[in-house]
């Protein structure tokens, strides 16, 4: 897959079959549309095209109300390869692109860096300053664009009756196996693995402190999850805390720290990717570290059961 930062000159590409859109999270909703793609460029031996934006639009649009996002760039592009895109382009989105009108959009970009052949546009989609540019627009223009036109049709998107909100609210209510669901795969939180208190050592359950990649990425509740960890290839099972340790400090920022399972090596400024797939119990405050151990000791036997572990 080859990635664009900017569409500053004309791609060369064959018969782009073009889509747009942020798709953030590409969840099944979304990976139903780049299958979609894929498959109409592959019948006219053409070239798979995904339009795409950052920062997310409606973080400039609404720069009062901080989006947090369901994928950093990378997951995004990682999860686009293996679905088998051709080409991503990423638009660096401002202030000054989105007044660009529909007709503007569609001219300097699809029809003139792209020379598109054939777009394939969900029946509620919107492009263009004020959103004026949808299905109905695309249509009435089509002999002035001169491109093809491919309707993802209501029935198809609202069968599946996903959307990136229905996921956030999810994630934000602890409910990982109806994101998990909705997504397709398991959540992820990717990050480096910085120093901590090393608390976790003295009362036998090490921990890697994270911290993430992207700072705009959307943190689950807190709780305890059962998760799976990938370090330099390997994956390893663990439990993860996401919270603000309130049996040892008083903390406003949030912590993510993980205990990897069987595991002891020293695995500082690693990158690690984390993917949850049950929260077993929320945050807590214990009277002592004794009985923090203890509560420990339980969620390890819990999580251990969950993915059927000695």
């Amino acid at each position: 897959m080859k990635v664009f930062n900017g569409i500053d000159k004309p791609i060369d590409c064959q018969k782009p079959i073009v889509t747009i859109g942020t798709f953030d999270g590409m969840h099944l909703g979304h990976q139903k549309i780049i299958k979609q793609l894929i498959l109409a460029a592959k019948k006219i031996n053409g070239e798979s095209v995904l339009i795409t934006f950052y920062p997310h639009p409606r973080s400039i649009i609404n720069s009062n109300e901080p989006l947090k996002l369901l994928q950093n760039q990378a997951e995004k592009i990682n999860k686009l390869e293996e679905l088998g895109l051709d080409h991503l382009v990423i638009i660096p989105f401002t202030s000054e692109f989105s007044k660009l009108t529909a007709v503007e959009f569609v001219q300097s970009i699809i029809k003139d860096k792209l020379n598109c052949h054939t777009l394939v546009i969900g029946y509620d989609h919107h492009f263009g300053n004020n959103r004026e540019g949808n299905l109905a627009f695309l249509q009435a223009n089509a002999k002035k664009f001169d491109f093809e036109i491919i309707e993802i049709p209501a029935k198809e998107i609202d069968a599946i009756k996903i959307s990136s909100t229905k996921i956030r609210s999810a994630l934000l209510a602890g409910t990982i196996e109806i994101a998990n669901a909705y997504l397709g795969y398991p959540y992820e939180l990717n990050g480096v693995v910085v120093s901590g208190k090393k608390l976790g050592r003295k009362i036998g359950f090490p921990t890697a402190n994270i911290s993430l990649t992207d700072t705009n990425k959307l943190i689950p509740q807190l709780g305890v999850y059962a998760v799976k960890a990938v370090l330099q290839g390997q994956t390893l099972h663990g439990m993860l805390n996401i919270g603000t340790n309130p049996t040892v400090e008083d903390s406003a920022s949030i912590k993510l720290e993980v205990h990897l399972f069987d595991f002891n090596s020293d695995i500082y400024d690693n990158e690690l990717s984390i993917q949850l797939y049950s929260k077993i119990r929320p945050e807590l405050k214990f009277d002592n570290l004794q009985a923090l151990t203890t509560q420990l000791q339980q969620d390890e036997i819990v999580v251990r059961n969950y993915f059927s572990l000695p």
